[in-house]
């Protein structure tokens, strides 16, 4: 029998098997029960060259041998100026200013337009431009608005409540920009990525925080319970 009849047979054996008049074949005796009856499991191991294995590559792998048994390093530290422990908290006055950063998508932009305009209609902030393709650590659309700290007891609330489901990044600007966006952030609804390792300190004669800079004038009176 040639390699083509050969294969067509165990085609034809295997589509026996699985038809609905073997099903209670495979119910009753499992499959292996259903090859030994049918004769396939015989067939596929009698055809030499039917079952094939793959053979190992010949050679040294570039990373040694035995690599399962390398003991686990411990990873750098990737936050900088934070190789030990801290002896003391750090001063809550290190945070100057909020930056609140709202991510969309083309199903969900016109809500992120809803927030932002609510949010220039109701509070000082800085708002800024559209970002309709990802900007710096932010790997989605968003666009965001900076604030003041005196702000942060009422907007965090207002954006929990507001958010109309959308992912919103809060952050603290210190003079850690990375750490800013990577440990010290507060989310409202799921996170999300954040590509901030790239990020570093300010260098010589930049600001050391990034400042807020107000240009929206509030004309709607933030929305409180009445009693």
């Amino acid at each position: 029998m040639s390699d083509n009849n050969q294969h067509a047979a165990i085609d034809l054996e295997w589509a026996n098997l699985l038809s609905p008049q073997r099903r209670t074949v495979l119910r009753g005796g499992g499959l292996v029960a259903a090859l030994a009856a049918s004769g396939l499991a015989g067939t596929a191991l009698a055809q030499d060259g039917a079952v094939k294995r793959a053979k190992p590559a010949l050679g040294k792998s570039p990373w040694g041998e035995h690599t399962d048994k390398a003991p686990t390093p411990r990873p750098v530290s990737v936050r900088p100026g934070e190789e030990t422990l801290p002896s003391t908290p750090r001063a809550y006055t290190d945070i100057e200013s909020y930056h609140a950063h709202i991510y969309f998508d083309e199903d969900s932009y016109q809500k992120a337009a809803l927030i932002r305009r609510w949010a220039a209609e109701r509070f000082q902030i800085e708002l800024g431009d559209w970002n309709l393709e990802p900007r710096g650590p932010h790997v989605t659309p968003s666009f965001y608005f900076g604030f003041t700290n005196d702000l942060l007891p009422v907007i965090v609330p207002w954006l929990q409540l507001n958010s109309l489901g959308l992912t919103i990044l809060i952050h603290p600007n210190t003079e850690d920009p990375r750490a800013d966006h990577l440990y010290y952030a507060l989310w409202v609804n799921r996170s999300q990525p954040v590509n901030g390792y790239a990020m570093k300190k300010p260098g010589p004669g930049e600001p050391r925080v990034e400042q807020i800079f107000v240009n929206t004038r509030p004309t709607v009176k933030i929305e409180t319970l009445r009693a």
